[in-house]
């Protein structure tokens, strides 16, 4: 539904996030989960899901990087296997060592950063500020003056957004040009005729054999064998 090498990338990031259930067990994700609920406990409180849809995400990432970048990140996440303790996600809350692990990121998949982190810093920036607007008050009538409150906001965001955030925050953000999808590049087109062409390539050659092993089996039938006999012989008599 959402392309070859969008399916693609969604299954090994399901994969990654399988490994780290199993190795911390528990789900990652856990703390959205928790604010939805606490949400629903708070009188008149609107839970806003301000993410970027994944599908737009993915799709921007994967047009971002070339051919050999992507081979590189299919195999990292393919044969991910290095364990993860609880200890090791308290050390990511360390500010120190999450900026150094955000760079090493930067430095090997500079796009790959730019399109999950940095433009979904600006995205949800622009939510939490649409949802910060002052909320105004009914009026008995247009006579009266507009009154306002003040909303309150509770941002619940992966600790490596909070610093692009901090830093979009009084900027002029407009959403329009990170919201579009570009279209798929050359390597990806070639890339998606060859998988289809292998894919049926494959099933054509499976029939064969199967047809192939199933005439065979059936010619080698002593029923078979006695009905081409008989054949062979009407002509003579």
């Amino acid at each position: 539904q959402n392309g070859v090498m969008s399916g693609l990338m969604q299954m090994l990031l399901l994969k990654v996030s399988a490994h780290i259930t199993e190795q911390l067990g528990m789900a990652p994700g856990g703390e959205f989960r928790e604010a939805f609920k606490e949400a629903s406990k708070v009188p008149f409180c609107k839970f806003h899901l301000g993410d970027r849809p994944i599908p737009v995400t993915f799709k921007r990432a994967i047009a971002a990087l070339s051919f050999w970048q992507k081979v590189k990140l299919a195999w990292g996440l393919c044969f991910l296997s290095d364990p993860i303790s609880k200890d090791d996600v308290e050390k990511c809350k360390q500010k120190d060592l999450l900026e150094q692990m955000m760079a090493e990121m930067i430095g090997e998949f500079p796009d790959l950063h730019r399109t999950i982190v940095s433009e979904r810093d600006i995205y949800l920036t622009y939510m939490l500020k649409q949802a910060a607007k002052q909320i105004e008050l009914p009026r008995a009538s247009e006579n009266e003056p507009r009154k306002y409150i003040p909303a309150v906001v509770v941002g619940v965001v992966g600790m490596g957004h909070v610093p692009g955030i901090e830093k979009n925050w009084n900027s002029d953000l407009k959403i329009q040009e990170i919201m579009s999808v570009p279209p798929p590049s050359t390597s990806s087109k070639i890339f998606k005729y060859a998988l289809k062409a292998t894919v049926l390539g494959l099933l054509g050659y499976g029939c064969y054999r199967i047809g192939h092993r199933t005439v065979q089996f059936v010619l080698s039938m002593p029923a078979t064998q006695s009905y081409l006999q008989r054949l062979t012989e009407l002509p003579q008599q």
